[in-house]
């Protein structure tokens, strides 16, 4: 009895090691970073990782409810690029001289920002209509909408007088809005971090508290008995969707204001950093399984191992072998572990 229950309590301990082996090799990796540099758990770069984690993880909330439905939208990262150029272009200090703008007088912060949010979640809209009601592959139909989205991005970027040059002079109360933070003795709490953590309730509420998030996890889990049971599965994928496009823009003008410009490449690839970040964290890429806490993990991990090996010196080619082995092993035993519980 006492044997069959040591080996029930190793395949147990098997087992969790088996589910989490990902989070296992994080922390190994995360680990071996601070033991090669232990300043590198300075107050200052936590903080640092905290600023530079909070736009990517408004990015990944907004992907994983699209995961969480067995769609995906590769076209993300050009949404927050367009975000970026649109708020950047309106909101140019007024004495700055190379204004996209030059009559534009300068607008309050919000308009800008709700103009960019508006652009993006229609497009998104838009993803989520070709991908719900003419059943194109959400792969297919947002590759084409990634390459679309990059070209109107640079037709609006690269305009003249002044042609394809970073939008820059942005406003004061601009950056400040995405640089500036809240003192708290000698250090100050990034205004990022507070927007990223507001996002996450809504998203938490959204997921967990109301119609669309139960109907969001059905879907996802199958959607024909989702149908069966009365759920408008074309309706729900469409509003997932727009919900999906206006976080892209709002963390677009967050990263126009945070780098303090903006180019047509700006976002680019975003869209990779958060579905790895959503895998990482538990999403599964089959549908029907997703926490906001786990994906806020998978982004902060992420960023923690890159800031890291920046902060050690490795090649930046080294870092992208090392982000595409993660990507790799993570949906391997994600696809593993679905597999199994079917």
């Amino acid at each position: 009895m006492q044997m069959k229950n040591s080996a029930t309590q190793k395949g147990s301990i098997t087992k969790l090691l088996f589910d989490n082996v990902i989070y296992v090799f994080l922390i190994l990796l995360v680990i071996g970073i601070v033991v090669a540099s232990p300043d590198f758990l300075s107050v200052t770069n936590l903080i640092n990782i905290l600023s530079q984690s909070s736009s990517r993880i408004i990015i990944a909330l907004g992907m994983a409810g699209i995961l969480i439905t067995a769609g995906t939208d590769l076209s993300a990262g050009r949404m927050v690029g367009l975000a970026a150029v649109i708020s950047a272009s309106m909101l140019q200090a007024g004495d700055y001289a190379y204004k996209m703008y030059p009559n534009l007088p300068e607008l309050p912060l919000i308009f800008p920002i709700i103009i960019a949010m508006i652009a993006t979640g229609f497009i998104a809209t838009v993803n989520g209509v070709i991908v719900s009601k003419l059943h194109v592959p959400p792969f297919i139909a947002t590759l084409g909408m990634m390459i679309g989205v990059y070209g109107l991005t640079s037709i609006y970027f690269d305009r003249p007088p002044y042609g394809a040059q970073p939008i820059g002079g942005l406003s004061e109360k601009f950056t400040t809005f995405a640089q500036r933070g809240i003192p708290i003795g000698s250090y100050e709490i990034p205004y990022l971090v507070i927007y990223a953590i507001i996002a996450t309730i809504v998203i938490w509420v959204i997921w967990n508290k109301t119609q669309l998030g139960k109907n969001m996890y059905a879907i996802g889990g199958n959607p024909e008995a989702a149908k069966v049971s009365g759920v408008n599965v074309a309706r729900n994928i469409i509003i997932i969707y727009m919900i999906a496009g206006l976080l892209y823009g709002f963390s677009g003008t967050l990263e126009a204001g945070r780098v303090g410009s903006a180019t047509n490449n700006t976002g680019n690839m975003y869209e990779l950093d958060a579905i790895a970040a959503c895998v990482v964290g538990g999403v599964s890429l089959s549908g029907g399984i997703g926490t906001v806490p786990g994906v806020v993990t998978g982004v902060l991990i992420f960023q923690i191992i890159n800031y890291g090996l920046a902060f050690l010196g490795v090649s930046p080619y080294i870092q992208f072998i090392v982000k595409g082995l993660i990507i790799v092993v993570a949906v391997a035993f994600d696809m593993r572990k679905h597999a199994k519980k079917k």
